[in-house]
């Protein structure tokens, strides 16, 4: 089982996120500089620390050995989970006891290597944890278990049990001010990530056999991509789209709306306890901003000179500092869409927030699908959606194909969600669009207390266009040639008049993000920057980089009608300004003079100066005295891969839960049974058996006793024939 099940559950290793810039960690006393005397200075008056309890001294005291508790495999008690929820019915009662989870030591574990990925960037073995950090993990488990009328104690920067293997205690001198600037101001304790970490473990598997298929963000298994192709497959024939920005409402969501939709999954005490505390336990000002200030446009302005050459300025890094994501990923995390840049946060939930907002809008989901089934009105004058509301379209060689029709057409709609942004496709009346999104709003101000502005609701016909996710949804009129055998047999060929729904790239959107990265320079003739950041980077380093971007960017366009004009004007502003940026490097002067040294594609060497004495690039090369220059790609529109139009299933799940539902059906025995008796029935064997039979036959018989039969109900058909 593990071998099947385990591969699925690739999400339940840490994922790549971006990790941000760590902040110094204080210990709890601190020593401060008066005159030439060194003083041991106490916390001051206005900052509380955490009073150790006799219980919490008595456990730390009689603390067990944690290899002793290492005693199975995180990775199958998760699969285990899993397949335990999905086995049970979508109305079951929610999970009594999660608690026993909350016991295993292995999930601590799994849950401290998940947050070491994030703050570290390695993913530490099991083995190589070092024995004071899983005793200060075990103490952290023991407080958590420790009682439950008391609570874990969120953003305790002055009670830290648990440290980050990359964060060591501080022993400089520092003074009273900063010290309190520092607890004002310090991130988040590694302690928190790691409790959000095994709450994540645990409430995620019971809560996805609950979603809809109509949600795809924050959930494993689903990304932009399999919106895209949803849209593709199933919005076509939609005249009106609904688009919604419910954000304003998410973030909004406090205790007494989350809570109660946690309670329909599981009733365990502990585990509510946990998100109710970190849901009401307020939060520092400055733990919020990651590290990263928020100032106004004007101070902005003021400080970009001086950002700018700090950011030039070369940094050493300590022994245990994580490395910065590199050049061309911080370059692609800044064209992130809009409706995936809007992440909730809630107090001291951290990661856990996402699942929590899903928790809450998958009644809006549900009320949703209620909405598509009663709405449903098919029509036999229509072209498509004539019986079921499964029906696909008219020509399953073009899915996206919708013939015209008459002037009576199927009343149908559909539904997707990314995240607090949703959009609606309605085949019908514009006054349709208009009564749904009525009820739309007195649904959120009823389900969440709060009202959805009319500015954030949108009705638009297919023929201006929706965007969504940085694509353009709309369509375009085709008329094809059908061509189809009369009744004499004759061939008709007739144009035939559709329309085909196209999802194109934004370029707009494309050129703004390249603007706010400083690529390229104003809006309808764009011209590209130099690539500053790049400036001290070798060529060969520096193509690298950029090919590893431009590789990203065509993935990432890679169902867009236009990938090719897209990833064309990507490759073209990347590999202008590289040229510039050569170009002032090695004095070239001009582009036209780097692109007729280093060729189209940027891959041949440039030299500051020409010595006769210096030895040749290929002799460096060849001794490993220099790195291979990469072209970079996508020089010609060739080179550059078509839009992927492969077919998505309508009924399409992720592969860990097909996996999941296959495993569970392989237990259920009265399937077994019901296999058995099937093959019985249709005289089915298994190759092993069908091989044995025929060895048996000729040992036996010397002839094939199936063959037998055969010839024996020839002749008898023979026979009957002659009489």
């Amino acid at each position: 089982m593990s071998a099947q099940v385990s591969k699925p559950f690739s999400f339940l290793l840490p994922r790549c996120s971006r990790r941000w810039p760590l902040l110094l960690c204080f210990s709890l006393r601190f020593t401060a500089t008066v005159g030439d005397r060194h003083h041991c200075h106490t916390l001051p008056s206005d900052v509380h620390l955490l009073p150790r309890q006799q219980g919490e001294q008595h456990i730390s005291q009689s603390l067990p050995n944690p290899y002793d508790l290492v005693k199975e495999d995180p990775i199958q008690v998760c699969s285990d989970l899993w397949v335990r929820c999905f086995a049970r019915p979508p109305d079951a009662p929610p999970l009594p006891n999660l608690t026993g989870f909350l016991k295993k030591f292995d999930l601590w574990i799994l849950a401290y290597q998940r947050a070491c990925a994030h703050h570290t960037g390695s993913f530490p073995a099991r083995i190589a944890i070092h024995l004071p950090h899983l005793r200060s993990l075990l103490s952290l488990q023991m407080s958590v278990l420790a009682s439950p009328r008391r609570t874990h104690l969120w953003g305790a920067v002055t009670h830290l049990l648990l440290r980050s293997p990359a964060d060591p205690p501080s022993t400089r001198p520092i003074s009273r001010r900063k010290f309190h600037a520092a607890l004002q101001n310090a991130p988040p304790p590694f302690q928190d990530r790691v409790v959000q970490e095994l709450l994540l473990l645990l409430l995620e598997p019971v809560f996805e056999p609950r979603f809809s298929s109509k949600s795809h963000a924050f959930r494993p298994g689903r990304s932009p991509h399999t919106v895209l192709r949803t849209l593709r497959s199933q919005f076509a024939g939609y005249l009106w789209f609904l688009k919604a920005n419910l954000s304003h409402i998410v973030n909004a969501f406090d205790s007494d709306i989350i809570l109660p939709c946690v309670q329909r999954g599981t009733s365990d005490r502990k585990v509510l306890s946990l998100i109710k505390s970190a849901l009401r336990m307020p939060v520092r000002p400055g733990a919020s901003q990651s590290g990263e200030e928020k100032v106004d446009q004007l101070a902005k302005m003021r400080m970009k000179r001086k950002m700018l050459r700090a950011s030039r300025k070369k940094k050493v890094l300590n022994d245990n500092e994580p490395k910065p994501d590199p050049y061309w990923l911080r370059t692609f995390f800044g064209f992130v869409p809009g409706e995936a840049a809007s992440v909730p946060n809630y107090g001291h939930c951290g990661i856990l927030s996402p699942l929590l907002a899903n928790i809450c809008l998958n009644e809006l989901d549900w009320w949703m699908e209620e909405r598509i089934d009663k709405y449903f009105r098919p029509s036999k004058l229509d072209s498509i959606w004539k019986e079921s509301i499964d029906d696909s379209c008219h020509n399953p060689a073009w899915p996206e194909f919708v013939p015209s029709s008459g002037n009576e057409k199927t009343r149908k709609m559909d539904y997707i969600r990314y995240g607090s942004h949703i959009l609606i496709g309605i085949r019908g009346p514009r006054e349709d669009a208009a009564a749904l999104k009525k009820d739309l709003i007195e649904l959120c101000e009823s389900k969440y207390g709060l009202r959805l502005e009319n500015s954030m609701i949108e009705i638009e016909h297919i023929t201006r266009g929706i965007e969504f996710l940085d694509h353009i949804i709309c369509r375009r009129v085709i008329h094809p040639t059908l061509r189809y055998t009369a009744t004499g047999g004759n061939i008709v060929s007739q144009k035939g008049v559709g329309t085909l729904l196209s999802i194109t790239a934004s370029l707009q959107q494309c050129i703004r993000k390249f603007r706010q990265l400083e690529l390229v320079k104003g809006d309808k003739d764009p011209e590209p920057l130099p690539c500053t950041p790049m400036l001290y980077s070798g060529q060969a380093h520096t193509n690298s980089q950029m090919n590893n971007f431009l590789e990203t960017m065509a993935d990432w366009y890679k169902y867009a009608d236009n990938r090719k004009k897209v990833v064309g004007f990507c490759a073209y502003v990347i590999r202008s300004s590289l040229a510039k940026l050569y170009a002032a490097r090695y004095r070239l002067k001009s582009r036209a003079k780097v692109y007729r040294i280093a060729s189209r594609d940027l891959s041949h060497p440039l030299r500051e100066n020409t010595r006769n004495d210096a030895p040749e690039y290929s002799d460096l090369l060849r001794m490993g005295l220099v790195d291979a220059i990469e072209g970079v790609q996508f020089s010609h529109m060739s080179l550059i891969p078509s839009c992927d139009y492969t077919p998505f299933p309508r009924n399409w799940v992720p592969e860990h839960e097909l996996v999941l539902r296959e495993y569970i059906k392989l237990q259920d025995p009265k399937f077994f049974c019901e296999l058995h008796k099937s093959v019985k029935h249709q005289e089915l064997t298994s190759p092993q058996e069908y091989i044995s039979k025929v060895v048996w036959d000729y040992k036996v018989c010397g002839v094939w006793s199936k063959s037998q039969k055969r010839v024996k109900e020839a002749r008898k058909l023979e026979e009957g024939a002659d009489t």
